[in-house]
């Protein structure tokens, strides 16, 4: 049995903010912003609207149109996007599964921060393979970026975040005229040591909300260890994206030599160029770098392979990768044979 890609889709909020505006917020050269970072903008929330799970639905309903399918029709809706979404402690999935009118599909949660694309396509495979389910709906959001205080210079690599959604739609055995692509191998590693690296200090369990941790900023996003952190993942985030890039691969069947597009998460410009030549692809011609979008977390996937595909630069008979890591840390990876239905 085949799982095949029949459908996807994407949506972004229309308010947008410029690498010179980030730059300004946070006293950083608006070079290093824009070159050095790689966002030239990036797409960003009205307080009020485009919820997580406003933006996972409207990629939703561009994700079910293009694969031809009714709400009615799946068997499984996977939100993979943003644990900070909605309201805490709460079920996304069930409530865009409500939404959209999915009366007959079962809703769950899978959570792997940025390196959530791939491995919720995995999931999800595994369960269709297995005749569990025969239509799967994959949906992701963020908007992280409300997160984010541009004073604290520890959190920087984060001043990327933006926002956005996006979805898919896995079936299993779909007739070969449906297909936009099959479905192969996943793989996946996860380096523990990095898993307090950042965090939102207050909140959770270990520091509850009160008074003082709003009035103490203890809600958004900080790296304790900035220099620690960058001191201990820098030999080791390349050889992880190679290793599960080539256990992917290899379980699919094929090589570095066979790729001909990865759909990998938005980072620094630098390490995006050495990453692909390391894979043996053109950074130019066989990948799309968000430097318009920013990094939305789970959705980048999506919205590269999207980009890509407009651009020409994805064509039937085609091996995409679609590449992620996400702190904590995992590094992800899973293999497309593009169709081009």
């Amino acid at each position: 049995m085949d799982v095949g890609l029949t459908g996807y889709g994407r949506y972004v909020p229309e308010e947008v903010l410029t690498g010179a505006e980030v730059a300004e917020q946070s006293g950083l050269p608006e070079e290093v912003v824009v070159e050095k970072m790689g966002m030239r903008h990036k797409h960003v929330c009205p307080p009020e609207d485009d919820h997580c799970t406003d933006m996972a639905i409207a990629a939703a309903e561009e994700a079910l149109a293009d694969a031809g399918l009714n709400a009615a029709d799946l068997g499984l809706v996977l939100y993979h996007g943003s644990e900070y979404k909605d309201y805490i402690v709460w079920s996304a999935a069930a409530d865009i599964a409500e939404r959209l009118g999915a009366a007959n599909a079962y809703a769950t949660e899978s959570y792997t921060l940025c390196a959530g694309c791939p491995v919720a396509v995995r999931q999800a495979r595994a369960q269709l393979l297995v005749e569990a389910v025969d239509t799967a709906l994959l949906v992701t959001a963020t908007r992280e970026e409300d997160l984010l205080d541009y004073e604290n210079e520890r959190s920087s690599f984060m001043f990327n975040f933006g926002s956005g959604g996006a979805a898919c739609v896995l079936e299993a055995d779909p007739a070969p005229d449906r297909q936009k692509a099959v479905v192969r191998e996943s793989a996946a590693v996860t380096d523990g040591s990095f898993a307090e690296d950042v965090v939102m200090p207050g909140g959770g369990s270990v520091n509850p909300t009160t008074d003082d941790t709003v009035d103490g900023g203890l809600h958004r996003l900080d790296v304790p260890d900035p220099d620690g952190m960058k001191e201990r993942l820098a030999p080791v985030s390349l050889p992880n994206y190679l290793e599960v890039a080539d256990e992917a691969l290899s379980q699919s069947g094929y090589g570095r030599d066979d790729l001909d597009f990865v759909a990998v998460t938005h980072m620094k410009r630098s390490f995006h160029r050495t990453l692909l030549e390391e894979l043996g692809v053109d950074p130019e011609e066989d990948a799309y770098y968000l430097d318009d979008y920013g990094h939305m977390q789970s959705v980048d996937q999506v919205v590269a392979l999207d980009e890509g595909h407009d651009r020409g630069r994805v064509a039937p008979g085609d091996v995409v990768l679609l590449l992620a890591a996400g702190t904590g840390y995992t590094w992800s990876a899973t293999v497309l044979e593009w169709r081009g239905a």
